[in-house]
Order: structure tokens, then C-alpha cells, then sequence
């Protein structure tokens, strides 16, 4: 008899309107989205309350959840308007708010009865009696911080039945949970007021000073050196994350493209239904891990889930190449008797490169670019132009909202 398993939600990140609606067709069960006040992405492209009304009608329709980031560290003065911000949250039908701060948690509470709460990573949740604690003040889930061990998860998931939602793709943030004062000394600006300037992922030379003679410490021959964490990626895991009962998948990037948000969203929408359908015949797929190298800027690794990172996991000396692509193009149309496909470009291409479809729950396909029109039926070499739309026959059916992209 096969085992049942609970099936954990796959959250994807969406820094804007569209970016929250690709990562819903390409398969997110729930989004995280950030307001204009007490995030930590204040370069994002947040949401004002009527952008958040259209994506939650959008996500509702489709059986989708929003969340909204409020986990900012509040300085004396900070809260003010958070009572009226939270209200408002709950009145547009925000399905919960991810804080981090107690004054807040405590606001959201007392001015937004009935917003459900949940634990920012920031607050550095690592065992059960913490989980505990937050569930007597009333949050029904807790983002757990990233350097807890999947050993540590399973006792978590033995001993509380708060919500556990973990990080499983993304960028890695070196200072402990992104507790960080690094980018409010290099920058004057607070990382934890929204402000992160990433300055532990400059380039620097490194210097041992010796009896007043200074030597660099960084060969000429590697990279320079930086403080810079290697990415997440827990592709290869999803059985571990689910056997342990985590409750939300959680991938990292609200501030990248719908080029990454599409593909990754997609890749561990296939990896946790093939698992939980037949878990005992699962296999894992290679292509997965190959598409998300698509989309990769950093080396990958499994973080703290099952060592303590090493100097391996982090950007020391020479990197592996990384095969870059480029959102090239979004199909608008499709015409089946003629196979001619109508696009909408977002970056140059032409006449005689190879290119990609892919789309939601399609692994794509490859062909070779034969022939362009642009908007006039005028044969073109080049798709020079953002957002020009062009016409191309293409080898297999594509719909709308499948993506093209192309190896840089």
C-alpha cells in the first residue's frame, strides 16, 4: 500500500503584477508579493493595493493564495500607519502577511483581526519550543531560517504542527537569516529597512599586512574575492522536504525575471507532483536540474540542509561557467493551420539562431530560427526592437503565455 502524503504548496516570489500571473500558469499554488511599506525589497516592484486586488482576483480565480512581505526590522517611528496598512491588507483579501517584527506581529493582531500571520525567516525560527512560542501568540505558520538542518526540520515537524515553510531556491543571503549591518556601513543604506545594497557580493581585493608591508592575498589568475554565499537549489531533494512535512516550498527572487520565475516555478511544480503521485516509484529527472541551470547566475548547492557550509559553498576562486539564456521572446498567438507562431520580443534575435519554447508543464523544444515578419508581413533579419511584435512558423504547437529563449 502506498503511503499518503501531504502535498506542500509551491510559493514563488512575483516582484510585480506579471510576474505574480506567470508564476501561477507556470504552476505556483501560492505567491509572496511585497506593499509599498514595511518590506525588505524596496527596489521591487511593489504592489500599491489596487495592483494587489487585480493579482489576488487573479489568484483566487485559479485557486491560488497571495501572501505580502512585511517583514521589515521597525526602528522607533517605523510602525507608524502599520494598523491602517494591515487593515487594508485584510480587506483586499490578502490571504496572510509574513512579519518579522514583534511590534508588528502585535499591530497586525490588535488593527487587522483575522489577517493570518506568519513568521518572516528573519526572525531565525530553529527548533519546535520557538515554533511554539509563535503559535500561543497566534501565527499558524513559521518561515523557517535558513541555517536549520533537515535533521532539525523532521524534529520540528515530530514535536509541533505549526506550518513550516523553508526555502528550497535562490539566493543565500552570507550574514545569519539576513541579519546584516554590512550594506549600512559600505552604503548607508539599512539591508533591514529595506535598503541592501549587497555589498558582500562586490568584488574586492584581500590583504594580509605583515610588519607594514601589505600583500594581496588573491591570486591573479581566480576571481576577486567577495563574501558571497553560492545559491540554493533543493531539486534533487523534494522527497526529503516533503517526507519531513514541510508545508510550503519556498523559492527566492522577487526582484528576477519572469524568465527565472517561469522556469523555476514550473521545474518544482513537476518534481512535487511526480513525487507525491508515486512516491515509491518516483525517479528524479536530470532535465529538472538542467533547466534550472537555464536560469542560474551562481553555483548550487543544499546550503545548510545537510552540512554546515564549507568554502565550497561560497564564491571562492574560479566558477563554473554557467550557460546564460535570454528571455527572448512571449507567445501572444498560435495558429494551428498555418503554424505560424505571433510573438512579442523581449530580447534581439534573428534569422539562423537556435531557439527554445517552453511552457507551463512543457519541458519545450529546440529549432532553429528560418524566417521573421514583423507586424507590417515585411520579412525582417532581426527582431531588433523591445516589445516588437513578429511573426515565425515553429516545428510544434506553442499556446500563449510559452516562452522563447535563446543561449546567450
Amino acid at each position: 500500500m502506498s503511503k499518503v502524503l501531504k502535498k506542500p504548496e509551491v510559493l514563488a516570489p512575483a516582484g510585480n503584477l506579471e510576474k505574480l500571473k506567470i508564476a501561477i500558469r507556470y504552476g505556483a499554488d501560492a505567491v509572496y508579493i511585497g506593499g509599498q511599506a514595511f518590506g525588505l525589497r524596496s527596489r521591487a516592484g511593489n504592489f500599491s493595493f489596487e495592483e494587489m486586488e487585480q493579482g489576488i482576483a487573479f489568484a483566487h480565480e485559479r485557486n491560488a493564495k497571495v501572501y505580502v512581505a512585511a517583514n521589515m526590522v521597525a526602528h522607533a517611528g517605523d510602525t507608524e500607519g502599520a494598523g491602517e496598512f494591515f487593515r487594508t491588507l485584510r480587506d483586499t483579501g490578502i490571504d496572510a502577511v509574513i512579519v518579522s517584527d514583534p511590534a508588528l506581529i502585535s499591530i497586525c493582531f490588535q488593527d487587522a483581526p483575522g489577517l493570518p500571520v506568519h513568521l518572516s525567516t528573519q526572525a531565525s525560527a530553529t527548533n519546535y519550543k520557538t515554533l511554539e512560542f509563535w503559535k500561543k501568540q497566534g501565527l499558524e505558520r513559521v518561515v523557517l531560517a535558513r541555517e536549520v538542518s533537515m535533521q532539525e526540520i523532521q524534529e520540528i515537524g515530530e514535536k509541533t504542527d505549526v506550518e513550516m515553510e523553508a526555502f528550497i531556491h535562490g539566493a543565500m543571503c552570507i550574514s545569519y537569516s539576513g541579519r546584516c549591518t554590512l550594506s549600512n556601513h559600505m552604503a548607508n543604506r539599512d539591508a533591514n529597512r529595506g535598503g541592501c545594497a549587497q555589498s558582500c557580493r562586490w568584488k574586492y581585493d584581500l590583504f594580509e599586512i605583515d610588519n607594514g608591508v601589505s600583500k594581496n592575498l588573491v591570486d591573479t589568475d581566480e576571481e576577486p574575492f567577495s563574501m558571497s554565499a553560492v545559491d540554493l537549489s533543493m531539486i534533487k531533494y523534494i522527497p526529503d522536504m516533503v517526507d519531513a512535512g514541510v508545508d510550503s516550498l519556498k523559492i527566492e527572487g522577487r526582484m528576477k525575471s519572469i524568465h527565472y520565475v517561469s522556469t523555476v516555478a514550473s521545474v518544482y511544480r513537476r518534481a512535487v507532483d511526480a513525487y507525491c503521485a508515486d512516491p515509491e516509484n518516483y525517479v528524479f529527472d536530470p532535465a529538472w536540474e538542467e533547466e534550472l541551470w537555464k536560469v542560474a547566475q551562481r553555483e548550487l548547492s543544499t546550503g545548510f540542509f545537510y552540512k554546515e557550509p564549507t568554502e565550497d559553498e561560497q564564491l571562492f576562486g574560479k566558477t563554473r561557467k554557467i550557460p546564460q539564456y535570454a528571455f527572448a521572446a512571449q507567445v501572444l498567438e498560435y495558429d494551428e493551420e498555418t503554424k505560424i507562431a505571433t510573438l512579442q520580443q523581449r530580447n534581439n534575435f534573428g534569422v539562423g539562431e537556435e531557439i527554445e519554447f517552453y511552457g507551463p508543464g512543457d519541458t519545450g523544444f529546440k529549432q532553429v530560427v528560418e524566417v521573421l515578419w514583423n507586424e507590417h508581413g515585411e520579412e525582417i533579419d532581426r527582431a531588433p526592437n523591445a516589445m516588437m511584435t513578429i511573426k515565425m512558423p515553429v516545428d510544434k504547437p506553442v499556446k500563449p503565455f510559452y516562452f522563447m529563449r535563446k543561449k546567450k
